[in-house]
């Protein structure tokens, strides 16, 4: 019989789960307390053995596209949400030092968990690795106004690694975050903040949305516009209200159509954050890879009759809302050089480029521009499922990147072919090479040959992919 690990850390003793592989799991642990609307106060010690078998309680939450797909449980919900979960590739014994990814999940800052089945980090543990994901404040609990405090959890949950994880076998001095989505989103925005010196190294962001980013007037805006849903006119007003209560003021807000998803992101200019995010973690000399896949737009846009239908008159003004005076040679190009979409294809890829894919080129050439390494990658592979449909789409990549395949419900995203298993053991693998050695395994990005790791069924290093889309953007 296989004792259950006991990890002693500053913190206090945490009694975690043994696993098959040999690895352990250490669950629910909690990182910091809050009240509402209050910034995190680090947790730094407990009193007698802590039970890590568990997951923590989701933040309060409205499920999102992806919570819905993995079938996600929202009635295990709690405003003591501040907990995250560690994963190690063997009983810890505090004398080794492995590198530390760190999680951040994404869900457009309202949705979202660190116990998705596809965030499990014991496939990414197992090369060597210590896994840590956490949990944050979401939408209006977490973003209400400029406070930030979703952002001010997830530093309270680095200082927590910084404190603690050289106990469970980790490198205090080798912490990577990576995320995806907002999630990516977020990692752009840690890297840009004043807090967050010393507590991680270098930084891996997937599909990251940063045109959520929003300035201090529109958060403060945005908080009025809920204060006037909520029926009352201050923000103390909301501490009465039930969780219940606080999610449906959100639902109004979210049925309301805004451009960039902004009424619960983080705020430029507010609390740990610079007034410019971008340009702040564009000059952060640490290494930074960051990647988009090929038809982000898809997972929304083909299950959306209202999108999926669109035509060759919604094509073109598409082009001209967009592109302006360059609309004409835009939809030649796009027509070029994707020339088996139709319309509303066309129209997702346009999005695609607009929300992920050349504001990813953007951070990178400006970081190129400070002298600070970067790499790109370009996620391609397209699945099977729905006939093709959504093609690689947003959030596809990330059972990949956690080499999670045989997670439940995984196969009706991604199909059940036999060439996903080595795409996901590379992509797996890159991840927790970039995280030991500070680089990644292909050249690094700059502004003349811009090399781009294609991640499919083979692994490719592209020069410009794409270069006639890029090139109508930087002209605009």
């Amino acid at each position: 019989m296989t004792l259950p690990p006991v990890v002693v850390s500053p913190s206090g003793t945490f009694q975690g789960i043994a696993r098959p592989d040999g690895g352990c799991e250490f669950l629910g642990i909690r990182y910091a307390t809050a009240q509402r609307h209050r910034a995190p106060q680090d947790i730094t010690s407990f009193d007698g053995v802590f039970d890590a078998t568990q997951f923590g309680p989701l933040c309060p939450q409205i499920p999102g596209a992806l919570e819905n797909i993995l079938g996600t449980d929202t009635t295990n919900a709690s405003e003591d949400c501040l907990h995250l979960n560690v994963f190690t590739p063997a009983t810890p014994q505090s004398k080794t030092q492995l590198p530390v990814l760190v999680w951040i999940h994404g869900g457009a800052y309202t949705n979202g968990s660190n116990s998705v089945p596809w965030y499990h980090g014991s496939a990414l543990a197992s090369r060597g690795a210590v896994i840590v994901t956490i949990n944050y404040r979401l939408g209006s609990f977490g973003f209400l106004g400029a406070d930030n405090f979703g952002t001010l959890d997830m530093i309270s949950a680095l200082r927590w690694v910084q404190r603690n994880i050289a106990a469970f076998d980790g490198d205090v001095n080798n912490v990577t975050i990576f995320g995806e989505s907002a999630g990516g989103s977020a990692v752009v925005s840690l890297m840009s903040s004043p807090d967050t010196t010393g507590l991680f190294h270098k930084a891996w962001a997937m599909s990251p949305s940063i045109g959520q980013f929003r300035t201090k007037e529109r958060a403060v805006q945005a908080e009025q516009v809920f204060l006037e849903h909520a029926g009352v006119p201050t923000r103390e007003d909301l501490q009465k209200f039930t969780i219940a209560e606080m999610l449906g003021v959100q639902a109004k807000l979210e049925a309301i159509p805004v451009e960039n998803f902004d009424f619960f992101t983080p705020a430029a200019g507010g609390s740990a954050l610079p007034h410019d995010i971008l340009t702040a973690a564009a000059e952060s000399p640490l290494p930074f890879v960051v990647g988009t896949n090929h038809d982000e737009n898809r997972l929304w846009a083909a299950l959306d009759p209202a999108q999926n239908q669109l035509g060759d008159e919604q094509w073109n003004e598409i082009c001209e809302q967009t592109f302006g005076e360059h609309a004409a040679h835009a939809k030649t190009t796009y027509e070029s050089v994707r020339p088996h979409e139709v319309p509303w294809q066309l129209i997702s890829s346009v999005r695609t480029d607009t929300a992920f894919r050349q504001r990813a080129q953007r951070i990178s050439e400006q970081r190129v521009n400070a002298n600070n390494k970067t790499w790109m990658y370009w996620f391609t592979w397209p699945t099977p499922v729905l006939g093709g449909l959504v093609g690689s789409c947003h959030a596809l990549d990330i059972p990949f990147a956690f080499d999670n395949l045989s997670s439940p419900r995984t196969d009706g995203l991604t199909g059940d072919g036999a060439e996903r298993a080595a795409i996901a053991k590379r992509f797996a693998d890159e991840i927790v090479f970039f995280a030991k050695e500070s680089v990644a395994s292909w050249p690094t990005f700059d502004v003349e040959v811009r090399s781009t790791l294609e991640i499919n069924a083979e692994f490719v290093v592209l020069s410009d992919p794409e270069k006639e889309i890029r090139e109508i953007f930087q002209s605009l």
